[in-house]
């Protein structure tokens, strides 16, 4: 690094860092997906301690400029991908429009009883069952959300039979069904990774992530799918396009 750190002006070495970092990033001096030179090396360059280091690149990760992936370093992001609310989209059918190739990697496919909530959501009876389908979900080799989704049993028996976890489950429902979805609704959270989700992700634990609760229903209105979803913050940003009504078309009672 070329320029010494300034010390005793009052902002901390960390944020400086954190800031030659970024503008180094912004010029393109380290490129989308290039790994950042290792803390060691950094810290060197700098006269600083590894823990200094260490706190400007979690500072970094933690607004989307670097991503981390356990055991393989620290990278420099590349544009965030956006979230598609405009239409009803699979992860399988999102990867694609991004360019990427889908994967997936089952952690559970079961048969079970619904929790409160998605018996709820689906309009289940009493003594009704759900698969309940566990993967991460991946773009090419990046992990991308850790996905559960549930199903009523009785909407489609052989599901497990028949469907390959790694393929798109909208596909599969649409050709071997004809249960077409066509509508959803989304909750969206912010979280941080817990342990667990930290380590399916590949991010550290605390890191921010996207929480999504959707109900996807068939044009006739009917329930057919209730899906919790983490997404990492650090690859994934939520824009939504809004139209402003002209204020000729509001009645007077709506405008404020």
């Amino acid at each position: 690094m070329p320029l010494p750190l300034h010390r005793g002006n009052g902002l901390p070495l960390y944020q400086q860092i954190q800031q030659r970092l970024a503008d180094q990033i912004q010029a393109g001096v380290f490129k989308p997906s290039e790994p950042l030179p290792s803390i060691q090396k950094i810290a060197a360059q700098m006269g600083v301690s590894q823990m200094t280091v260490r706190q400007a690149i979690k500072s970094l990760c933690e607004i989307g400029m670097l991503y981390s992936r356990q055991g393989k370093g620290t990278f420099i992001s590349g544009i965030k991908l956006e979230k598609e609310f405009r239409h009803v989209l699979s992860f399988s059918e999102e990867a694609r429009a991004h360019g990427a190739t889908p994967h997936s990697r089952l952690l559970s496919f079961s048969i079970q009883k619904p929790s409160e909530e998605t018996r709820a959501a689906l309009a289940l009876a009493d003594g009704d069952r759900v698969f309940r389908l566990h993967r991460v979900r991946y773009e090419d080799s990046l992990p991308i959300s850790i996905e559960c989704s549930c199903l009523a049993v009785s909407a489609c028996p052989d599901l497990m039979e028949i469907f390959d976890p790694d393929t798109s489950l909208y596909e599969r429902l649409a050709d071997h069904y004809g249960i077409q979805l066509a509508i959803t609704e989304e909750v969206i959270e912010v979280g941080k990774a817990n342990m667990e989700e930290a380590r399916l992700l590949q991010v550290p634990r605390q890191s921010p992530v996207f929480l999504f609760t959707r109900v996807s229903f068939r044009e006739d209105g009917r329930p057919v799918e209730h899906v919790k979803s983490t997404y990492r913050g650090d690859r994934y940003k939520i824009v939504n396009r809004l139209m402003r009504t002209r204020r000729s078309v509001l009645g007077a009672s709506h405008i404020l």
